[in-house]
């Protein structure tokens, strides 16, 4: 097990929706687990060497025995989802991190709008179990292909905070259907948006928020992958270490983390999808070429730092803090 991760055993493990599981986590030796707060994700170690994945925690906040989480199988998967449904058993032990949190409430926030899309009702779910608890004013839409495909309705129906969730289904009525646009067409001082699902679905919703007006600090929202796999008309580029002042070149078909493996200089990664932020790295000289989906539109036009796993170079060279 890798150093600073935690040891934990799948209590349970079941079957939520079609083509999703939930794996409840406790602690090896039957101690409280890290605290967590509503948003947050852990980092999750297949064994045998497989792959490590972020997955969003969805249990209440509040509970220090376990953890749990939910994994869509992904048919493009790369080894994680596939993984956790294939490999993954009851009584198996999983390493994990502590739990990290780049989609945090806005607890300063007078209400507070949840629009989740699929699987994305992981983070959320949290989130509206967190805001009941606290009684402050929320509302939550969750939309997905069916009935079938929705995880978590029996809870969310049995919850305190049933009331406030809208259920859209793509094969449902017409009337049934999410209408983003006039969801969001009133922007006020004090109501915060909150998003995540498939890309289609945050694409969608943030250039409807941000069209309507909303602020972008009273947007938040966390994707689970960025684009990462080469563009047509990518080129290759250099980039500098500024500790040694090597360049090495980044062929088309490289990115930037896998050219400079090649040219055994490390970098720590973990999700190597552009989402986790665990290579992000500063960037002295030169222009990003921005593709990943976890620094903010702000952090993304300072191009002081970029994510190597996915992010390429719009300049001919980047000088790195490497």
């Amino acid at each position: 097990m890798s150093a600073g991760l935690l040891s934990v055993r799948v209590a349970r493990k079941t079957v939520e929706a079609e083509g999703i599981a939930s794996f409840e986590l406790v602690s090896v030796d039957g101690a409280p687990l890290p605290a967590f707060a509503a948003g947050s994700h852990i980092d999750v170690e297949l064994p045998n060497g497989g792959p490590t994945r972020q997955y969003s925690l969805c249990n209440d906040p509040a509970e220090s025995h376990r953890y749990l989480i939910a994994v869509l199988r992904d048919p493009a998967s790369r080894g994680g989802s596939a993984g956790m449904h294939e490999r993954v058993k009851e009584g198996d032990v999983l390493a994990i991190s502590a739990p990290k949190n780049h989609f945090a409430l806005a607890h300063d926030a007078q209400s507070h709008l949840l629009l989740a899309g699929g699987i994305g009702v992981t983070p959320l779910l949290c989130m509206a179990e967190r805001l009941a608890h606290a009684g402050s004013e929320f509302e939550m839409h969750y939309c997905t292909r069916s009935p079938a495909r929705t995880a978590f309705r029996e809870r969310i129906a049995r919850s305190a905070f049933a009331s406030r969730v809208a259920f859209h289904f793509d094969d449902g009525a017409a009337d049934q259907k999410l209408d983003i646009a006039a969801l969001l067409a009133a922007p006020r001082a004090g109501r915060h948006l909150y998003v995540c699902g498939p890309k289609g679905f945050m694409d969608a919703v943030l250039a409807a928020a941000r069209s309507q007006g909303w602020p972008e600090a009273q947007i938040h929202y966390e994707f689970f992958a960025a684009d990462a796999a080469p563009k047509a008309g990518d080129g290759s580029f250099e980039v500098m270490l500024a500790s040694s002042g090597r360049v090495i070149t980044v062929a088309p078909d490289r990115s930037v983390v896998q050219a400079l493996a090649e040219a055994g200089v490390s970098v720590a990664t973990s999700c190597e999808q552009g989402v986790c932020g665990t290579c992000l790295t500063r960037v002295i000289e030169g222009e990003p070429d921005h593709r990943d989906l976890y620094l903010t539109p702000e952090e993304q036009a300072a191009n002081d730092q970029f994510l190597p796993c996915c992010s390429r170079a719009k300049s001919a060279r980047l000088v790195l803090d490497l």
